[in-house]
């Protein structure tokens, strides 16, 4: 059972990690919350790809600085931000129920708050 975790913790991280790459030459795709899961994802499955991830220029680049300080730049917050609100965006306009359209305004003013407030920003 933990053989199959490692695959598949392995397999979930390449797969994030090819889509955080394509995210870097594709700016409609995010690239740091795809990154994030990558680290995640290694981080559970091999310590060697782990330490190989973390000597990479992509993670030195996307990820090192909110990964050691919790920190972001403006630019990382505002992709990140215009991508997931754009994709909660599309079901609060699809679907005719109040409750449900308020439960996904919410989120999105909570995660707008947290990623503005509580993630300090730094300079590039």
């Amino acid at each position: 059972m933990k053989g199959i975790k490692k695959i598949a913790y392995t397999t979930i991280g390449f797969i994030s990690l090819i889509l955080g790459v394509i995210g870097v030459i594709l700016p409609i795709l995010p690239t740091t919350p795809f990154l994030l899961l990558t680290s995640f994802c290694f981080l559970r499955s091999s310590e060697r790809i782990n330490e190989w991830f973390k000597g990479t220029k992509i993670y030195k680049k996307h990820l090192q600085d909110f990964i050691e300080e919790k920190a972001m730049t403006m630019k990382q917050k505002i992709i990140i931000l215009a991508f997931s609100e754009s994709l909660i965006l599309i079901p609060c306009i699809l679907v005719d129920n109040l409750m449900m359209r308020m439960t996904l305004v919410t989120i999105m003013i909570l995660k707008l708050y947290y990623f503005m407030f509580r993630i300090r920003t730094i300079k590039e």
